[in-house]
């Protein structure tokens, strides 16, 4: 198999949004912000080759399917979902997607996934062949969200990938469609049933989606506002770099601009950090 890193429409957050209690004395020397507070996060994807037979696409970013009032809100850069123009640059068609894993249904994940906001016209999925894989249990949570993430999740969209019996949800560590080429873990920190895919096994990549959103997030105590239990998280996160790094399998970011891929490992102190940082992922061979 192999595998390309693929960038949706990037957003601007605020910045004390993004590192919740940590004090903005640390996170803005990691990530810089703007003269409004906001940080420049991407949306990264995965499309993967040969994987179990399909081609198959982890995770959609934001997309641009939110009127414009709602994009400049969300802080989404363009007007058009920019994930199509990404995927034909690495040689795919959105026919040639067979399998798109989502790690939750938030829109800044699952976004991508809609055509793009026309005034008077409801979106519609985007991957005229893809079937679609989510956790069982987030699955419940967004068709029935408590009031505190409501917001995040895209209504209408539990209804359009539940039609046309394309949707397997899982709660193991494999899927049906992907057997063995892909293992699964669970989190349920930043939202209940958040899935964490390991692509290709031990030495392999492991998308980290929002246990783990970029290099600062390495460092254990540091966690997003936006995140439904930070202490469960950080838990959960201890013991996923802990697997990550017995394994050697690499990190994949989605929420990093400058970063795609990195290599997990603790330093002197015992802190959790990373190193063989790569921008981009192209054509990686697994």
């Amino acid at each position: 198999m192999r595998i390309w890193s693929v960038e949706g429409n990037h957003q601007r957050l605020d910045g004390g949004a993004m590192f919740g209690n940590c004090p903005p004395a640390l996170w803005q020397q990691w990530l810089p912000p703007d003269e409004f507070n906001q940080v420049r996060i991407a949306n990264r994807s995965l499309v993967v080759d040969d994987l179990n037979g399909h081609t198959v696409l982890f995770e959609t970013g934001s997309g641009a399917f939110l009127d414009p009032g709602l994009r400049n809100r969300f802080g989404i850069e363009a007007d058009h979902n920019l994930l199509p123009d990404s995927l034909s640059a690495a040689g795919f068609s959105l026919p040639d997607i067979d399998v798109v894993v989502l790690s939750h249904l938030h829109f800044d994940h699952a976004g991508g996934l809609l055509t793009d906001w026309q005034d008077g016209l409801e979106p519609e999925l985007l991957f005229p062949n893809a079937s679609y894989i989510v956790a069982a249990e987030h699955w419940e949570r967004a068709c029935r969200p408590h009031p505190r993430d409501r917001a995040s999740f895209i209504p209408r969209l539990q209804t359009l990938l539940d039609t046309g019996h394309r949707l397997e949800l899982i709660d193991s560590d494999r899927s049906v469609t992907l057997g063995n080429d892909v293992q699964f873990r669970f989190s349920d920190g930043h939202t209940p049933g958040l899935m964490l895919s390991i692509i290709g096994g031990d030495g392999g990549l492991a998308y980290c989606s929002d246990l783990i959103p970029g290099r600062p997030w390495v460092h254990l105590p540091v966690t997003m506002g936006f995140d439904r239990y930070p202490e469960q998280l950080i838990d959960e996160k201890k013991v996923f770099l802990d697997e990550m790094m017995q394994r050697k399998i690499h990190l994949v970011f989605c929420h990093d601009a400058d970063c795609a891929q990195a290599t997990p490992i603790r330093d002197d102190r015992g802190r959790y950090r990373v190193t063989d940082e790569c921008p981009t992922i192209v054509a990686l061979e697994l």
